[in-house]
């Protein structure tokens, strides 16, 4: 199923509410977030990615997601500066939220990309397309520094 996200409403770092019409003509990889997870190594992988591609419309966007094991369970502020200190990540991160069962935004919308359902675990990816478009759904254990990825990316970005 096509999935656009450019009217979906979250809620930023600093809990105000933006639109990801903000991003458009970016290319954007959304990614739910833990600091507690057996994937959580991924931030420096993510962090590499936006670095590598952000001069061409590249941008990774965090959303912290306790759904999955009580591997969220910091305040922002927290989780901000472990990504930074240790792993070097100092993409954008939003308010957390909810990606499975009773979903919050950007996951009620996302979850409907095929394959359809509930976000499985912490860390997997959505790629969005320029025009809002979500395109392609990477499960957590996909790196983010795959060939697979990155192909996918660069095709969005060329």
């Amino acid at each position: 199923m096509s999935v656009n996200i450019s009217k979906v409403q979250v809620l930023s770092f600093d809990n105000e509410k933006i639109t990801f019409d903000h991003f458009k003509g970016d290319v954007l990889l959304i990614v739910n977030v833990a600091s507690k997870c057996g994937f959580t190594k991924q931030y420096q992988a993510l962090q590499s990615l936006q670095d590598k591609y952000e001069s061409k419309g590249f941008k990774v966007l965090g959303f912290p997601c306790n759904d999955f094991g009580n591997q969220e369970p910091g305040e922002l502020e927290e989780i901000k500066k472990f990504c930074s200190i240790t792993y070097g990540a100092n993409f954008q991160l939003f308010q957390k939220v909810h990606a499975k069962g009773n979903t919050t935004e950007p996951f009620t919308t996302l979850n409907k990309v095929d394959p359809a359902g509930d976000v499985e675990w912490n860390f997997e990816k959505f790629l969005i397309n320029r025009n809002g478009e979500a395109v392609s759904r990477f499960k957590s254990s996909v790196e983010p520094d795959s060939v697979e990825m990155q192909k996918a990316i660069e095709s969005l970005l060329n």
